[in-house]
């Protein structure tokens, strides 16, 4: 395969897309588009556009935005230089079906450790042969030995190949939503609130007996629990309504090893679900009425976003889909948020689809979700 140079530009149009897979949703519920179109200029500088789909592009010379579309959002918890040194895998994977009607929006999680075929991908700097592993070291093998824009391009492209492989849907648009940037969009809004459906003990951030922070688990390099330090009291969130300040909501959305459920990585692309609903819903109320809100939010989804619009105007983007609000957004979860645990030898614990969450992708690629929901309703997860 032949490297390619990622493309980038900036314009006004990127921060109505940035907006479009958030905040799209937010003009048609708020009613504010002529407060957006004011302040577009404001969050300009800050939108990034950028090959993700590279050769994974629908082959209809003239598109449209008229039917049913698929946007696949990858979201990483970036670290420095991960991509220059060891490649960036993706932290969740999730696809929005946006119904023909443009009146629903469904958004469907791949389990991050699911064990699926991944194609054999050349990025210029280091090939990957093919094979089966967890579906997040797709981005691995894409990225590896690449930083930057590059690494970013060459990676969501991997896995975007790898998901089409798996269900057959060749995604019309992507973004990578950097979960760490999304921290600046709590700042702007003061805070998130949501319901946590469980209780949450953080293995990132605590206090220790003079109340300074601390971490209270010792992590391994990668990113799994090792042990925990003395004298330090983890983070707690318990099962109720919350508001998070921008810190605490990073890290509730980063928590899987202790959940109380044991569910583990469903249980946090579930709360990554929520959260983006979440986030959603509170610019709607508190942000896109604001003038002194609205520009700082616009440059804060802007730089948590890297954005691939799949060569369709992004203005038709966001009159097409500006009746969906963030409440008609429903969440499901694959395995029926149940385990389905194996072992291979050289990778360890990953996770088997089971048949029907392939059922579920076939309805998102023949735009069937509503008629799968009817048919397995305790799949769609509570808001």
């Amino acid at each position: 395969m032949r490297k390619r140079a990622p493309r980038r530009r900036r314009s006004p149009q990127w921060t109505r897309w940035c907006v479009g897979l958030g905040a799209v949703l937010l003009v048609g519920a708020g009613g504010s588009l002529v407060a957006v179109q004011a302040t577009l200029a404001a969050a300009t500088s800050a939108v990034t556009q950028q090959n993700l789909l590279g050769s994974v592009k629908t082959t209809a010379t003239h598109k449209t935005i008229t039917g049913a579309k698929n946007i696949l959002l990858v979201g990483i918890d970036a670290r420095p230089n991960a991509a220059a040194t060891l490649g960036t895998r993706s932290d969740s994977i999730i696809i929005m079906h946006i119904s023909a009607d443009h009146s629903q929006a469904y958004m469907v999680s791949i389990p991050r450790d699911s064990y699926v075929p991944i194609p054999a991908y050349n990025n210029g700097k280091v090939s990957w042969g093919g094979g089966k592993n967890k579906i997040n070291s797709a981005f691995f093998f894409g990225s590896r030995g690449l930083a930057g824009a590059d690494a970013l391009s060459h990676g969501f492209e991997l896995l975007t190949e790898t998901v089409k492989q798996l269900t057959g849907i060749t995604p019309d648009a992507g973004a990578i939503i950097d979960f760490t940037g999304f921290r600046n969009v709590v700042n702007v809004l003061g805070k998130v609130c949501m319901y946590v459906d469980e209780d949450t003990t953080s293995i990132h951030i605590g206090h220790d007996k003079n109340g300074k922070t601390a971490a209270p688990y010792v992590i391994n390099p990668d990113g799994t629990l090792k042990s925990k330090i003395k004298g330090v009291t983890a983070n707690f969130y318990a099962k109720g309504n919350h508001c998070f300040t921008p810190v605490e909501a990073l890290d509730f959305v980063r928590q899987r090893d202790l959940l109380a459920n044991k569910d583990f990585d469903y249980g946090r692309q579930r709360h990554q679900q929520q959260f983006l609903k979440a986030i959603l819903q509170q610019a709607v109320k508190d942000g896109l009425d604001s003038p002194t809100k609205l520009p700082g939010l616009l440059s804060a989804f802007g730089k948590s976003m890297t954005v691939d619009s799949g060569d369709i105007s992004l203005p038709d983007w966001v009159f097409a889909m500006k009746a969906i609000r963030p409440d008609d957004l429903v969440t499901i979860k694959t395995n029926d948020g149940k385990f389905n645990p194996q072992t291979v030898p050289g990778i360890g614990s990953v996770e088997l689809l089971s048949s029907t969450s392939l059922q579920l992708m076939k309805a998102v690629k023949d735009d069937k979700v509503g008629e799968f929901i009817q048919s397995f309703p305790t799949w769609a997860a509570a808001a």
